[in-house]
């Protein structure tokens, strides 16, 4: 529905409507820690980080809202004061997020595979379109909808629908208890690993390998997570430095993640090490596989296709666009979506797919 156009700032609504009407390209921006990812920056730069604050937070009922220039740091700060935090992790790139940044990438981070995806978090959202219509999406509790549920639909939309003016987000409490192990192990028996601890009542949070060994964080009740840390062995490693690992990781810090050309290649847990020469970062307990300056005669788009998954240049020219290319029923409903709410294409054009 459509809410009270006074609900954003009114210099915000003028902008985006003379934008629309001059046919004028936003590029929308909120802390900039992802000018890095996208197939294009376009347009001129419309900062969004004046409409900011916590509109409203409820510990009891596990829901937080902000507006979309809130700092990231903000809204976790305000969670860990009352013992809750965002379960998803969303990646800060070693700056201070945005929130609304954060739902229009839709990245998550290590406890993905075990507490959700972003999408899995958004409880509701309102949008700014191009017509300078406010529309709200969704609540403050989870429901089963028919149709689209276009709240969680703008998480990864990366702004080409419009302006994602409010979030409310489900959060958690945080673990009661929490241990990082890091076990000696090849690629190979790590993937295998993983994936059998995550068939078992093993408290995973995390399961990563770097560099000859695997990195398992547990988080729950002090009872599973001592009996968990006595089952898989290894070493136990101090909360510093598990921290500082698990960061690296979540906010893609990790030494082979800033090398100038990395691959991103989401493929079912249980694949084998692919055939690539070089280093690797494997995450989401064998999910999500990282690879650096591959060389020119592999094609990585062809090896994850082969696995059943995708892959998406990270970092680094791409020769044929960013992301994984969408098959043609996909594609089509995307460019419907933008037609619906942004028919002069002046969100964030080919920010997510080139042409639209």
């Amino acid at each position: 529905m459509t809410a009270p156009l006074n609900a954003v700032p009114a210099d915000l609504r003028e902008r985006v409507l003379a934008a629309n009407a001059q046919r004028q390209p936003l590029r929308l921006r909120g802390a900039g820690t992802k000018d890095f990812y996208g197939e294009a920056l376009d347009g001129e730069i419309l900062d969004v980080t004046a409409w900011r604050g916590l509109i409203t937070y409820d510990p009891s009922e596990l829901v937080i809202t902000a507006r979309c220039g809130t700092a990231l740091s903000e809204i976790e700060g305000a969670l860990a004061d009352c013992g809750q935090f965002l379960a998803f992790e969303p990646p800060r790139f070693g700056a201070d997020a945005s929130i609304g940044g954060v739902i229009a990438a839709g990245l998550s981070g290590p406890r993905r595979p075990y507490a959700g995806a972003a999408r899995d978090f958004v409880l509701g959202a309102t949008l700014l379109d191009a017509s300078g219509n406010l529309l709200r999406f969704g609540g403050q509790v989870m429901k089963n909808v028919a149709g689209f549920d276009v709240s969680r639909l703008l998480c990864g939309s990366l702004g080409i629908l419009g302006i994602i003016t409010e979030v409310s987000l489900k959060v958690l409490p945080l673990p009661r208890a929490q241990s990082t192990l890091r076990l000696e192990l090849s690629a190979a028996d790590a993937i295998e690993a993983f994936n059998r601890w995550a068939g078992s009542p093993v408290p995973l949070s995390g399961a990563a390998w770097s560099q000859g060994c695997a990195w398992v964080r547990l988080s729950g009740a002090p009872a599973a997570v001592r009996a968990a840390r006595e089952r898989l062995g290894g070493e136990a490693i101090e909360a510093a430095d598990a921290n500082a690992f698990w960061n690296g990781l979540r906010d893609c810090r990790l030494p082979l993640l800033q090398r100038d050309v990395v691959w991103r290649l989401s493929i079912p847990s249980a694949t084998p090490p692919l055939d690539l020469p070089g280093e690797s970062v494997i995450d989401w307990g064998g999910a999500l596989r990282w690879y650096a300056d591959p060389p020119r005669d592999h094609d990585l788009r062809a090896l994850a296709v082969v696995a059943g998954g995708t892959a998406m240049c990270w970092r680094g020219a791409a020769p044929a666009g960013r992301f994984h290319p969408l098959p043609s029923a996909v594609a089509t409903l995307h460019a419907r979506l933008k037609q619906r709410f942004d028919p002069h294409g002046i969100f964030n054009p080919s920010r997510l797919i080139v042409g639209l």
